[in-house]
């Protein structure tokens, strides 16, 4: 029987799962630590093995952020929703892939969302269905500006 000399090591556990991990899906900094902190991992050994996937470019937050931005902003949520949740990840910098939108890309993306929860028809004099559209889109992080732009769009009959 052959016994690994490195199955109870607490380094090369914590590189073993820090690298499943990574293997899954793109992970902040932030996320791994709280996670190699649950295996109850020694700090010192969580940020020696963290420096070094850092180095050796297995772990980046700049490559995090851009695939989360872009996965959310997909998904439909705004800007405001989006930079939150990075926030709460550990990543304060804001990623490529949604620095060149612009206010209407925003607008565009949150009036697709209304759309497709509620439709376009007129709610001009329904303001509670109005504050109903509103709500949602808030909750989806657009900023009040472009909920206002979204919520006046409205679907054109066209004979």
């Amino acid at each position: 029987m052959v016994i690994d000399k490195n199955q109870d090591d607490p380094e090369q556990k914590a590189r073993a799962s820090a690298l499943r991990l990574l293997a899954r899906r793109e992970h902040s900094r932030q996320e791994l630590v709280l996670k190699l902190r649950q295996r109850q991992t020694p700090e010192s050994i969580i940020d020696r093995v963290l420096d070094e996937y850092e180095h050796e470019g297995w772990l980046s937050d700049e490559r995090f952020a851009d695939v989360y931005g872009r996965q959310r902003r997909d998904l439909g949520y705004g800007p405001v929703r989006i930079r939150s949740e990075l926030q709460q990840r550990g990543v304060r910098l804001w990623p490529d892939c949604l620095s060149g939108m612009t206010e209407a890309d925003w607008v565009a993306l949150a009036l697709k969302a209304r759309k497709k929860k509620f439709g376009l028809m007129d709610i001009t004099d329904d303001w509670t269905e109005k504050a109903r559209q509103a709500r949602f889109l808030a909750q989806r992080g657009y900023t009040g500006e472009q909920v206002e732009q979204a919520l006046e769009v409205r679907e054109t009959l066209e004979p």
